[in-house]
């Protein structure tokens, strides 16, 4: 380099150049001016000063693309003798620059790696391994870290220079073995740091093949006497490679070597469970398990032949005998997809060869499922045990269709009826029996009927958990039941002696909510018996949702009365929690203390949630009086406690299904309702009034002479609301209300939109709403989101409703004013703020300004690609001008929705 080494300054000076200039010229300069100062021999030196210094990112990130350059390329430059002292300084720069961009610690990293080679070949001085070899662990790691973006190019540069040097580094991992033995720590990084290589995809499944570590790993599992520690390490391992090969066909020679490294861990794990060593044996199901979801699709194409063999089938079921219910547990996941791959190809002859297996294993789960002989009372659903019971259930009724619900239901039927099994069995059975009952036909079915007799006669004195389960047994038969009415009567009576005994009363009650569900015409004669248990409800030892699950059923039945009756049965129902209430109050202005009215205002809103009788046009709504006269409690109620979030909400949610059940009905309550509304959001917004109201828009937003008053209402609530959102980080705080807000302004946009369009109110909803589309909460950005294509949308369709062209008209008109604002606070959310799963909804945004106006928004959009950053703040391309004109065309030539979807997804990967 012309007139010797440059100062640091003037190396800092022209790094800024490059990344900063405005002026391309400058920029070219810098470049040139830098490239020869990286081939000259001052490169090492003032690298090394650099990253001492760690003046910010782009200093430190030239300084390492150099050093790792020099290395490459011009280590013959440096005497034999600094090599040593090179590496410890590069070690050193990576440990205090880990935290400030892992892009240029990927670039040390990687230049470390080759200065770590070739000694590696000569002599045994390992002593700086353990550190790098962590780095080399973390590295595939950072690459996917959420909280790193850097965007898909760079990402794609990272990925494929790791792709580039992974060769190197599995060779370096090898010398390392080779050097260390036995060594068990080394030995623990080492198979952690290849996990992590083969979990980021870029290892040649050739070369690992034929590679000495595979052989290492099946030697550690296949030995006995390898620590717990070793063990999960190398079972780690095993697992991302099975991950990493998901495609078999393009991996074949790899996916071979482990398909038959694995099978030869079968003795290993019969090992494992004679030493009873649980860690071991639950490391063995999940190479097994990973195995099987790998092979899967092999399998299901090639039974029996090639690497369908399906002795990874009996891997898993060897697994499922093993008695602890957690080893099973892990091979779940399996069973859903081998169950879902078979339904979908609908193959008979398939089906024929999985069956056996799929006995095997419902056989195995229902002696799981078994509680233990010494357990008293029910079956606990909250514990780990119980839970895994549930999930039993769940895989039972995903995969029954393969052995067939009739032959097994009677099978299991069969080992309760001829044999005299001890309780712990017939309560396993029966749950199992419970899981299926559903997916029987109940048509002229005698072994369900069978089922039914006997059960309902089984006498008191039998065990707990087996009654418990049994009554569940009933509630999931009740389609037989609404087949059979002659067994009602039996079955009533049955579970009323269980609803009388505590621990059984809640299963009870929820099996008679069944029974009403499927038996609402049958059950309207026992009307009276279900009002009599719903008036002394709390008389009975009932958790709350099953309280609530009664009163439904009560209430589903109720509809099915003969519409004269019902106005009288729904005071009836409704009384009980209507006198308590009233109680609350009068205590409350008697002694000051307010009590918690939430148990009855739910019991309520269930009642009216689920009273729905068919009501002909004209006839008065036979609910309608029932709730007038319920009114001036719940407005009561509401007025005592108006500070109560909680409380106010769960009023709310109680008005809400009174004004859905008698719909039109409501009218007289509406103005005292919105005025009540109106007045306590003044002092509490609580969210739920806006969703309230976005109920009363529902349901009177057609009706003319509702119109200006739902609007004032929208106007009223509106303020304090924008008060509260325009407050700093108000969005962010508060997404329940955006939620609610754009709920009641969707529904007007549905209902009334020629009102709200013209209102003055609209503009600065409009504006809320763009400044909500960052929001990274998901309803309300998904209520925003709504809100905006259907307001747009009111000025695509032509409906043929007389008022079209006016509400086009004053779309465009908002368009004309929000449009280019719109596009570009899109563009930047889905950009930098908002998580994959919310994109679809901007695309659905996006697409109907487009079809509302092509070539505007084509400027717009334009407009909006040319104000987002090219680089990111260490001077990487984020996206070049061919991305970003590719999507722009992709977008404006687009013909339907999910185009515009597919081409957001792939952009938006830029800036992530």
């Amino acid at each position: 380099m012309e007139g010797g080494k440059p100062s640091l300054a003037l190396v800092y000076q022209a790094v800024q150049a490059l990344y900063h200039d405005p002026d391309p010229a400058g920029k070219e300069r810098a470049s040139l001016w830098l490239g020869e100062l990286q081939r000259s021999m001052y490169a090492w030196e003032i690298s090394d000063q650099l990253l001492q210094l760690k003046q910010d990112v782009e200093s430190c990130y030239f300084a390492a693309q150099t050093m790792k350059m020099k290395i490459q390329t011009s280590f013959y430059e440096l005497p034999p003798e600094t090599h040593n002292a090179l590496r410890d300084s590069l070690l050193t720069h990576i440990q205090n620059l880990k935290d400030l961009s892992p892009v240029i610690v990927t670039q040390l990293s990687v230049g470390v790696t080759y200065l770590f080679m070739p000694p590696l070949r000569y002599n045994n001085d390992i002593s700086s391994m353990p550190f790098l070899i962590e780095i080399l662990t973390v590295l595939p790691e950072e690459v996917h870290s959420r909280s790193l973006r850097i965007g898909a190019n760079r990402r794609t540069e990272i990925i494929e220079d790791l792709a580039f040097y992974s060769s190197t580094v599995v060779t370096l991992l090898t010398s390392c073995v080779e050097k260390t033995g036995t060594d068990e720590k080394m030995l623990i990084k080492v198979f952690r740091c290849l996990g992590s290589w083969f979990n980021l995809g870029v290892l040649d499944s050739n070369f690992m093949a034929s590679n000495q570590l595979l052989m290492v790993l099946f030697q550690v599992l296949q030995r006995d006497e390898t620590s717990t520690n070793l063990h999960e390490a190398a079972s780690d391992c095993v697992c991302s490679a099975l991950y990493a090969i998901e495609n078999v066909e393009t991996n074949m020679a790899l996916a071979l070597q482990l398909f038959q490294g694995v099978l030869t861990l079968e003795t290993a794990y019969h090992m494992a469970v004679a030493r009873e060593d649980l860690d071991k044996v639950l490391n063995y199901c999940r190479i097994f398990t990973e195995l099987c979801e790998t092979f899967l699709e092999t399998t299901v194409r090639s039974p029996g032949r090639g690497m369908g063999d399906l002795r990874i089938l009996e891997l898993l079921l060897i697994c499922a005998g093993h008695p602890q219910y957690e080893v099973v547990e892990i091979s779940f996941n399996f069973w859903y997809r081998l169950g879902e791959h078979l339904y979908k190809i609908n193959d008979a002859d398939l089906h024929t060869i999985f069956r056996p297996y799929i006995q095997r294993l419902l056989h195995c789960l229902a002696r799981h499922c078994q509680l233990d002989p010494d357990h008293e009372g029910i079956p606990e659903d909250t514990d780990d045990f119980g839970e895994f019971r549930m999930r039993v259930s769940d895989l039972v009724k995903d995969v029954i269709f393969l052995v067939g619900s009739m032959e097994c239901f009677s099978q299991l039927y069969s080992t309760l009826k001829d044999g005299n099994p001890p309780w712990e069995v017939t309560e396993a059975v029966l749950f199992i029996m419970a899981a299926i009952a559903k997916s029987v036909d109940p048509e002229n079915n005698p072994t369900l009927s069978e089922v039914l007799q006997q059960v309902v006669l089984l006498p008191e004195s039998v065990h707990m958990a087996v009654r418990y389960t049994s009554i569940e047994l009933v509630g999931e038969m009740s389609e037989v039941v609404d087949r059979n009415p002659r067994f009602l009567d039996p079955v009533l009576s049955y579970l009323m002696k269980g609803l009388r005994e505590k621990p059984l009363a809640s299963a009870t009650a929820k099996a008679i909510h069944n029974i009403c569900s499927a038996c609402r015409d049958h059950m309207a004669q026992h009307f009276q018996g279900l009002l009599d248990i719903a008036r002394s409800l709390d008389s009975f030892a009932l958790s709350t949702e099953a309280a609530v699950g009664l009163l439904k059923g009560t209430a589903l039945v109720l509809a099915r009365l003969p519409l004269e009756k019902i106005a009288e049965c729904l005071s009836d129902l409704c009384a009980v929690q209507v006198m308590a209430l009233k109680k609350l109050l009068a205590e409350e202005s008697t002694n000051g203390k307010s009590a918690d009215p939430t148990v009855w205002l739910d019991r309520l809103a269930v009642i009216f949630r689920h009273t729905n009788p068919i009501v002909e046009n004209g006839q008065t709504h036979p609910c309608q009086k029932v709730i007038q006269e319920i009114w001036p409690v719940l407005s009561e109620t509401l007025n005592a406690h108006q500070a109560d979030n909680r409380i106010v909400e769960r009023c709310c949610r109680c008005l809400r299904f009174a004004v859905r059940c008698v719909g039109k009905g409501s009218a007289s309550l509406l103005q005292p309702l919105v005025t009540q509304m109106v007045s306590v959001y003044q002092m509490y917004p609580h969210s739920c009034f806006l969703y309230l109201g976005s109920i009363l828009v529902d349901e009177y937003g057609m009706e003319g002479g509702c119109r200006q008053g739902l609007l004032d209402m929208l106007q009223a609530l509106c303020m304090p609301t924008f008060q509260l959102l325009e407050q700093p980080n108000g969005l962010r705080n508060h997404p329940d209300t955006v939620d609610d807000l754009f709920r009641l302004a969707t529904r007007f946009v549905q209902r009334s939109p020629v009102t709200l369009l013209s209102s003055s109110i609209i503009v600065h909803i409009i504006q809320c709403a763009i400044a909500a589309t960052s929001l990274d909460h998901r309803d309300a950005n998904c209520s925003v989101m709504k809100f905006v294509r259907d307001l747009i949308h009111t000025g695509v369709a032509d409906d043929y409703e007389e008022d079209f062209e006016v509400r086009k008209q004053l779309i465009g008109q908002a368009m004309e004013q929000h449009g280019q604002q719109l596009v570009t606070q899109l563009m930047h959310s889905c950009c930098f703020c908002l998580p994959p799963y919310t994109l679809p909804d901007v695309a659905e945004v996006l697409w109907e300004v487009m079809v509302f106006n092509r070539p505007t928004f084509c400027r717009w959009l334009e407009n909006a690609l040319n104000g987002l950053p090219k680089e990111t703040s260490g001077g990487a391309v984020t996206v070049t001008h061919k991305q970003l004109t590719e999507f722009h065309k992709q977008v404006t030539s687009a013909e339907e929705c999910k185009q515009v979807c597919w081409a957001i997804r792939e952009f938006t990967r830029l800036f992530r």
